[in-house]
């Protein structure tokens, strides 16, 4: 509450609920359920205080799979979609992606960003990574640019991510002790960004890439496939036809293909 309050007071225009200590270290105590349950109750407090108030920032959820409990209840941006929609919460949250708790839940580091974009979900990124490594929250400078394009392309396609942003919740490495290392990592991090926008864009204004992806995806853009896609077919009519027209021609994915293009823009 206090916190709602003093964001308020200052302009605030996001507010971020980092989970990390919803969760569990065993499941012996502990009744799943009933967690989640009073999880949800406390973001409708929220939501109630926040709408007498008058407050107008966001709402965000960081998912984070562990660290410091064994297993948290935010695990990835899928878990938190779906907790935020078996509560009716999904109108008053976005999320908050952080990659290197991305890659902790088993993911590549633009997986949760580009998953909750495309369900309308992604609020803000606070913009780190980690190392694939190690099994803890590294919170590294970002300085891959193929990682930072397929970033920044999600951000592109929904148009920008105002009222959030890029969040540099990083530090630099142990064995960089001078001040000037700061700097560097910042502005290397800063610097990766731009130039994964600047890929993006040329990668949406060439059409290369999106072209492949749609035609991969066009025989549900018509015919048999547009009804299944719309769901207005049933598994009696997949099933005649699959017995008229027998087994589905097979179509290379052609991964080597599109990973040849991505590093042209490299």
């Amino acid at each position: 509450k206090k916190l709602m309050d003093v964001n308020h007071v200052l302009g605030g225009e996001n507010l971020v609920f980092w989970g990390g200590r919803e969760g569990y270290f065993s499941i012996l105590n502990t009744d799943m359920r009933r967690d989640l349950d009073h999880l949800a109750a406390l973001f409708k407090m929220a939501i109630r205080y926040k709408e007498e108030k008058g407050h107008t920032y966001q709402f965000l959820i960081e998912p984070k799979p562990r660290e410091p409990a064994k297993h948290q209840y935010d695990y990835d941006a899928a878990t938190a979609m779906a907790f935020l929609s078996h509560y009716g919460l999904n109108e008053h949250f976005k999320l908050n992606i952080e990659p290197n708790h991305t890659t902790l839940a088993g993911h590549d580091f633009e997986h949760d960003i580009i998953l909750s974009s495309q369900y309308g979900m992604l609020g803000s990124v606070d913009s780190n990574t980690g190392d694939p490594l190690v099994g803890w929250d590294t919170d590294q400078f970002p300085m891959d640019y193929k990682k930072a394009t397929l970033a920044m392309g999600a951000i592109v396609d929904q148009g920008g991510i105002a009222p959030g942003g890029l969040n540099f919740d990083c530090k630099v490495r142990r064995e960089s002790t001078d001040d000037v290392d700061l700097f560097i990592g910042h502005i290397g991090a800063m610097d990766c960004f731009a130039k994964g926008l600047r890929n993006a864009a040329k990668i949406r204004e060439e059409a290369v890439l999106p072209g492949m992806v749609k035609e991969r995806y066009s025989s549900y853009d018509e015919g048999f496939g547009k009804k299944i896609e719309d769901g207005t077919i049933s598994l009696e009519e997949c099933e005649a036809f699959v017995i008229e027209n027998g087994e589905p021609k097979q179509i290379s994915g052609k991964q080597e293909l599109y990973e040849m293009v991505l590093n042209r823009y490299m």
